[in-house]
């Protein structure tokens, strides 16, 4: 029975690992108690979240939300897939822990479409991707804990200090302050380098770097 959810903790991130074939409602049942017995352990903490085991749809998401808001105080930062491993989101963890994303940066939870676009005057972090046709802008940085194909537009206001960062990057225009970057060589960047990848300005530039080293 004790199997049936594992949760795996580190200082940057939380796994929950859910049987595959067991009934949903018993699962949550388990979840709700591992997380009363162990809240006292995720005292104030700023984590990271993924699941395994099995798919789940966005309505059973919300509910472990839910159940983790209700049993511990820990500030759950993004939701990743298991596989980025915990150095794919230590940095933006550790960096929203340092304040890097201001109180009034925008969290936006999905997927942007087609002709969607999404703004914010502060900082952004988006937990899905942004799609071809779709378009995101921000006064400070960008964090797409997704794929971008879309355009992004990083300082908006002129903050040529800004970065976006994404798992995986593919725009079809990207901006920092007044800084345009070259698709094509930014394309070629994105091919070079595994993992997520952060654009920033150097000199009139806008270049790629691993996220994590």
């Amino acid at each position: 029975m004790d199997r049936l959810v594992t949760i795996r903790s580190s200082r940057y991130g939380l796994d929950i690992e859910l049987d595959p074939d067991a009934d949903m409602r018993v699962l949550l049942e388990k979840l709700d108690e591992k997380f009363r017995e162990t809240s006292r352990f995720f005292e104030n903490a700023k984590m990271a979240l993924s699941f395994s085991g099995r798919r789940l749809s966005r309505p059973e998401e919300d509910r472990i939300l839910g159940i983790i808001q209700k049993n511990t105080q820990i500030d759950v930062v993004c939701i990743v897939e298991q596989e980025d491993g915990g150095t794919a989101y230590r940095s933006i963890v550790e960096q929203a822990a340092a304040g890097a994303f201001k109180e009034e940066g925008m969290f936006y939870r999905g997927t942007l479409e087609r002709r969607q676009i999404l703004e914010s005057d502060s900082d952004l972090v988006i937990l899905g991707d942004v799609e071809p046709g779709a378009k995101v802008s921000a006064g400070g940085n960008i964090v797409i804990m997704g794929s971008l194909y879309g355009s992004a537009h990083a300082g908006s206001g002129g903050d040529k200090s800004a970065f976006i960062a994404a798992l995986f990057l593919q725009p079809k225009e990207l901006w920092i302050g007044d800084v345009e970057a070259n698709r094509h060589i930014i394309c070629q960047e994105s091919l070079s380098i595994k993992g997520p990848k952060i654009a920033v300005v150097d000199g009139n530039r806008i270049y790629l770097d691993p996220l994590v080293d």
